[in-house]
């Protein structure tokens, strides 16, 4: 099978080969594509290194799937031409996730949506994933009324920039600006650009996706989105209300039995989710789990991912597991 990673030479990119080959994806040959500027530079997949190509060239070869990770403009551009030859495109931009003719998809909660026609599927929003992964088992239980989403996010979120910033900004070095503030011993309450209704694209990424991935426009979401002096992953602050009563052993029992999430919430020895403990890992963690004392029906969680794995890599090539399983990548 011929795969193609856009944007190969990235932060994401780099970790989508890097999950391919732990997974054994059954890829035959691999076409990493990039910018000009990084054409004929090599990446490293299974021990051999392999060439980078342009856009164009990647398409002549016809792969049967597309994983990219190069921007929403690359995405736009390039994914229905890849699409027209043949090829099913994975993308984790944003460019596609709230398109109402394109699938968005988390595969735990909502693969079932996919069918062989779907020739570009868009990968969520990484704040937006380990959320809902969370939320999913909860709602079938209980009924999620509304969230309230405070954010802690990773500067690799942002890129090899904004941790080149981090890094330079701890070390005293004169730093590269990628945020419009100092990073380190700091925090930013800003991801990505304002809107008109002064929420950031970030924050309605996951008050829109959120209902996207869960088929249900009735669920209310306010999010703040913050991004924090961590190198890898992303944690959130979450408060659920529910339409229905819930017992706290039962919500720990969901949450334990839910595939690809794994609690951790023991404050009496100190034990709950931190990034530091998802770094690498695939699943979400979830912890600090206490009932809402001052409304009813509501929930306090924490929850932590990578958020360049199951926040993005893992996320894309889970869906082309799936996708290979039906039997509808060739």
């Amino acid at each position: 099978m011929k795969v193609a990673v856009v944007g190969a030479t990235g932060l994401v990119g780099t970790k989508m080969l890097q999950v391919l080959e732990e997974r054994k994806f059954p890829v035959t040959e691999l076409i990493p594509v990039a910018s000009a500027k990084s054409v004929g530079k090599t990446v490293s997949f299974r021990g051999e290194a392999f060439r980078v190509v342009d856009a164009e060239t990647a398409i002549q070869a016809k792969p049967a799937l597309a994983l990219f990770s190069a921007g929403g403009s690359t995405s736009l551009t390039w994914a229905p031409r890849f699409a027209e030859v043949g090829t099913t495109v994975v993308d984790n931009s944003s460019a596609w996730r709230m398109d109402p003719t394109k699938k968005l998809v988390v595969p735990e909660i909502n693969a079932d949506v996919l069918t062989p026609e779907d020739k570009i599927i868009a990968n969520p929003n990484c704040s937006t994933i380990q959320m809902v992964m969370v939320l999913n088992p909860l709602h079938k239980a209980y009924r999620v009324k509304r969230v309230v989403v405070s954010t802690y996010q990773s500067v690799t979120g942002t890129g090899a920039k904004a941790v080149q910033q981090l890094m330079d900004e701890r070390a005293g070095r004169e730093a590269q600006k990628v945020y419009p503030h100092p990073i380190d011993l700091n925090v930013i309450p800003q991801i990505d650009v304002f809107l008109e209704n002064g929420y950031t694209k970030e924050e309605m990424k996951m008050v829109n996706e959120t209902k996207k991935i869960m088929r249900d426009d009735t669920i209310r979401v306010t999010a703040t989105t913050v991004r924090i002096p961590v190198i890898g992953g992303h944690s959130e602050s979450v408060n659920v209300e529910f339409e229905n009563e819930y017992e706290l052993q039962e919500v720990r029992q969901l949450l334990e039995h839910t595939p690809g999430v794994v609690v951790i919430d023991d404050p009496a020895q100190s034990k709950y989710p931190m990034p530091i403990c998802a770094h690498e890992k695939d699943e979400v963690f979830v912890g600090r789990i206490r009932r809402d004392e001052s409304q009813p029906k509501s929930l306090n969680l924490w929850i932590v991912a990578d958020n360049l794995r199951k926040g993005a890599a893992t996320n894309a090539v889970q869906i082309a597991e799936y996708l290979y399983r039906q039997g509808w990548l060739a």
